[in-house]
């Protein structure tokens, strides 16, 4: 299965070099000076985990037959996980009015990988955590099964939260944990679904739009200083696969893009489903391309999940194609916007941009609802595999990282750095998240005295792994970071400390640095190859 796998991709690859038109020779790719060895940075941005949800029980594998088992290296440290009272007298197991499925956490089996998705709202997500209680989940964020494959008879109720996978699912996530560099608390870095993740991700920011369609919406909430917050789920405005009674919305300021733009650094965001010139195998082209997996057969491009198409200096609203493969990390008629298997042709011609920001095609990015772990897994062991083949591979990091954590249930709340009243908070009661003073950002306007509500965070604490030769092995890390971490390491490496403007998180994120050893490069170990199917390490000699 791995060979043929594989080998497709490998097709896969060559064809989408071919439908590139002969191009004059371009300036050979600015990588930049970096400050660390890094030269590319591979960004790949799933959908809708929690920490515990992937990685409670690490590195403890139940190991049923028949599943791929799990067995940790010696010396394996731990993790803030679930143990002790957490999994026998959890508080979401006590009860309360209106409780049903209330429950301790439990283990999800491999068959019962495709679930519904949980409530993941800005608000309902700061009411489960409940004053840092951390026992409201099923209560406010809960929603049943599937799967109604019992055991136990949770999982069709909304205990269902409550649910998380193991080594023998999860495999191959595991396996990078074990072999390079993962962290256990790292965040959200505000409460809420996938918009106002992918929006910190690129600008750190979630306040000030620059227009609105189809107000008033809980998608947004008074910013203060005359603005708005992006707290929901809205479509950007332009995008011709934005659907046209959906919210949508344009934001204003500047995103990491500008920034490596001005200063010459390739740079690429690559889309599943973003090519609407073909089509797949079932016949389904432009907007409403779609693929089958375990969970369902969904559109592959999602418009809310579009990094850069939020802000018009870096949207392709058109999804115009690249003028020729050596445009792609450049400026263009692309205008850095790409499908997903425009990453597969740059890789195999050995022309990665600096940083790039990778979202797999819908059935594939981990959003429970539509996707799964197993066909999650299919994606990220392919790309990082893709990736060791590399001749850059000695000069490449790769960040897996998530948008939100969907509701899944984690118990561990992270540090509120950043108060917020608005209408949609409901951290510390209604309308509140704390009593909205406490901050180290400054506002969206530097002469009024106010930062901008609707953000409050940290939010849930997510997974997040660095796979690289460059990255340490079986390493934990406990510093506390958050999604613009990885938009910080972006500007210490490339753009020499530079930030975004406006209130932008990354003015008091940690970076990734720590798991990191830039002193020794990792020659003899610095790569593994995983089955896309299974998450087991596969030999070497059978590329």
């Amino acid at each position: 299965m791995h060979s043929r796998i594989s080998k497709s991709l490998a097709l896969l690859a060559t064809a989408a070099l071919a439908l590139y038109p002969a191009a004059p020779a371009f300036a050979d790719h600015n990588h930049g000076d970096t400050n660390t060895p890094i030269k590319h940075l591979v960004v790949i941005f799933q959908e809708n985990v929690s920490f515990d949800h992937y990685f409670g029980t690490y590195p403890n594998a139940r190991n049923p037959a028949g599943e791929p088992a799990f067995h940790a290296r010696p010396n394996t440290p731990t993790v803030n996980g679930l143990v002790g009272a957490l999994l026998t007298s959890n508080p979401n197991s006590l009860g309360t009015a209106n409780g049903a499925g209330t429950t301790n956490p439990f283990r999800l089996d491999r068959s019962q990988a495709a679930t519904n998705d949980q409530n993941h709202a800005y608000g309902p997500e700061q009411a489960a955590v409940h004053l840092g209680l951390m026992d409201l989940f099923p209560i406010k964020v809960g929603t049943a099964g599937p799967p109604p494959n019992a055991p136990p008879t949770v999982v069709t109720t909304k205990g269902l939260t409550m649910g998380y996978y193991d080594g023998n699912t999860v495999t191959a996530f595991w396996n990078y944990a074990q072999h390079f560099a993962m962290s256990d608390n790292s965040y959200n870095t505000i409460f809420g679904p996938s918009t106002p993740g992918l929006m910190n991700l690129v600008a750190g920011q979630t306040n000030g739009l620059a227009a609105n369609l189809n107000f008033p919406s809980s998608s947004e909430t008074d910013g203060g200083s005359g603005t708005l917050s992006v707290v929901g789920d809205p479509d950007p405005i332009g995008d011709v696969c934005s659907a046209p009674t959906r919210n949508q919305v344009t934001m204003q300021s500047k995103n990491i893009g500008d920034l490596l733009s001005a200063a010459g650094i390739s740079w690429g965001s690559f889309m599943g489903g973003f090519d609407l010139t073909i089509a797949n195998t079932n016949g389904t082209t432009r907007c409403a391309r779609s693929s089958t997996g375990v969970a369902s057969t969904t559109a592959d491009y999602i418009a809310h999940h579009a990094f850069f198409q939020y802000w018009t200096s870096t949207a392709n609203p058109t999804h115009a194609r690249p003028a020729n493969l050596s445009e792609i990390g450049h400026d263009g008629q692309a205008n850095h916007n790409y499908d997903i298997n425009d990453f597969y042709a740059v890789v195999k011609a050995g022309k990665i941009p600096a940083v790039s920001f990778l979202k797999a095609p819908a059935f594939q990015d981990g959003h429970a609802g539509y996707s799964d772990p197993l066909d999650e897994q299919t994606f990220v062991v392919n790309v990082v595999n893709q990736l060791q083949k590399s001749p850059q591979w000695e000069s490449t990091a790769v960040v897996i990282m998530y948008d939100d954590s969907d509701g899944w249930y984690d118990h561990q709340m992270g540090p509120i750095v950043n108060q917020s009243l608005s209408t949609q908070d409901a951290l510390t009661g209604p309308g509140a998240c704390g009593d909205g003073t406490n901050t180290a950002l400054p506002g969206p306007d530097p002469s009024i005295n106010a930062h901008a509500q609707g953000r409050c965070g940290y939010g849930p604490r997510l997974p997040l792994i660095v796979v690289s030769p460059w990255a340490k092995e079986n390493f934990v890390d406990h510093t506390v970071t958050d999604q613009t971490s990885v938009l910080r390491f972006i500007e210490d490496n490339w753009l020499d400390g530079a930030r975004l403007p406006g209130g932008s998180f990354d003015s008091i994120a940690n970076p990734i640095d720590q798991m990191f050893d830039f002193d020794h490069f990792r020659w003899d170990d610095g790569t593994l190859v995983l089955d896309p199917t299974t998450g087991l390490e596969v030999k070497h000699h059978g590329w």
